[in-house]
């Protein structure tokens, strides 16, 4: 599992660059809340430490993961967005709902992203326990959230 091998809060300062001026959508699931705002918060923290202001970073609330392509799709194409985080939980369950619905969240964002050419990034736990998740988000495995946030700064400096 590749979070045994890497803390999800670690990251490298390659390609770190001055996001002061950029601007953020986040978009939260409101599913699994437990899960999503401990996820919000690491993206949040981590956006600040690296330099965004608070008034560039935009929070967007969709009622489960499924909606996040959809409400990255009205952030993305906002012309004043430079980068889309979507944060969610889909926990494993009796039926193949789970795999639907992350086959579909995944696709839809990327398709995003690939749309509006700009970073729209997935910060979707898919654990198969409440723990799992939990670890995850800002437990034992570090942050999901945090991760996301590096990568929309990563990605918002590929092309300088």
């Amino acid at each position: 599992m590749a979070t045994t091998l890497k803390n999800l809060s670690e990251h490298s300062s390659k390609n770190i660059q001055d996001i002061s001026s950029k601007k953020f959508a986040i978009i939260v699931s409101e599913w699994n809340e437990e899960v999503t705002e401990a996820l919000y918060s690491g993206a949040y923290q981590t956006l600040l430490q690296h330099g965004a202001s608070k008034e560039n970073i935009i929070r967007k609330d969709v009622p489960g993961s499924f909606e996040l392509s959809l409400g990255a799709q009205w952030c993305a194409q906002d012309g004043s967005i430079d980068a889309v985080i979507c944060l969610g939980c889909v926990i494993q369950g009796e039926t193949r709902h789970f795999d639907f619905i992350c086959d579909a969240v995944a696709h839809g964002i990327t398709n995003v992203g690939l749309k509006y050419n700009k970073p729209v990034i997935f910060g979707v736990l898919t654990p198969n326990t409440q723990k799992q998740a939990m670890d995850r988000a800002g437990g034992k495995h570090g942050n999901k959230g945090d991760e996301a946030a590096i990568t929309a700064i990563k990605m918002l400096g590929f092309n300088n």
